[in-house]
């Protein structure tokens, strides 16, 4: 598999990335763009499949929703093929309930449509003209799909996949401390004695966690440290932040990377802290 991680340096839009990974994708046959913000439950080679029978320049991976403001919108013919696209409509405006679930095929001749060097929105410049010119097909999907942009739905999506994926736990103590399941706990990870793990905790690869701390609905990610009776719920608390003896960080809070939370400071619900500040007051 080759692969390019190229560091943030300009904003692209949605489609300036693929054009800058032109080079790398080539252009002798169709390839599939995938956005990072979603958990979705799609068959691949049914969509590359359909793409290939409709004769379009792209297909775009479909699914239903009650409100489909926040999304692009599709208005479908009978022949599967995508007539208007509109990206984030109002109400009163929304062709459809059908969105863009953040994934489509594409053929080469597409990156010729994307201009160079600036940021260009596959959503609102690309798939309108290709509608209007009937080469935008469109495919559903009805498997699970999720928008993990948002953070309530990004711990929802890790909780639904720590119940399919872990074994759930009955409550019971080890030697030092607890876990109540499900929960996931990456290598390296240390626990001092009295604390309580889970429900639905997922902790980093060498989190520190203190003593008779609390851990519960929430992402800790690696090279943490959670030092002595904090507590944490619903929460995601990024990597290689701090957070102080007594802390209390409650549900909807984001503690951004290398972030430090002082000693007995309390995050109110939906508290974000920006990477690498230092928080000595409560907020």
């Amino acid at each position: 598999m080759r692969f390019s991680i190229d560091p943030p340096k300009m904003p692209l839009g949605t489609a300036g990335p693929v054009k800058k990974a032109e080079k790398l994708v080539g252009h002798s046959e169709p390839f599939i763009v995938l956005n990072g913000d979603i958990f979705a439950d799609i068959n691949y080679r049914e969509l590359f499949d359909a793409h290939l029978k409709s004769n379009a320049l792209a297909t775009i991976a479909l699914c239903k929703v009650e409100d489909p403001c926040r999304y692009g919108v599709a208005e479908m013919t009978e022949s599967n093929l995508i007539k208007r696209f509109i990206e984030k409509p109002s109400r009163d405006k929304a062709p459809s309930n059908l969105i863009n679930a953040g994934v489509y095929v594409l053929n080469p001749s597409v990156l010729g449509l994307i201009p160079e060097g600036r940021a260009v929105s596959m959503e609102r410049e690309i798939f309108p003209k290709l509608a209007e010119e009937g080469k935008l097909a469109g495919h559903m999907i009805n498997g699970s799909w999720i928008d993990i942009g948002k953070p309530e739905e990004y711990l929802k999506t890790n909780q639904l996949i720590l119940d399919q994926t872990v074994k759930t736990l009955k409550q019971r103590k080890t030697k030092t401390f607890q876990l109540i399941g499900p929960v996931a706990l990456d290598k390296g990870v240390r626990v001092e004695h009295k604390s309580v793990i889970g429900p639905y905790a997922i902790i980093g690869k060498n989190v520190t966690i203190g003593q008779s701390a609390r851990i519960s609905n929430s992402v800790i990610f690696p090279n943490t440290k959670i030092d002595d009776f904090a507590t944490i719920d619903g929460a995601i608390i990024g990597e290689g932040a701090h957070i102080g003896k007594n802390a209390q960080i409650q549900s909807g809070s984001i503690v951004g990377d290398h972030a430090k939370i002082k000693e007995n400071i309390c995050l109110s619900g939906k508290a974000h802290v920006c990477p690498a500040r230092e928080v000595s007051e409560n907020f």
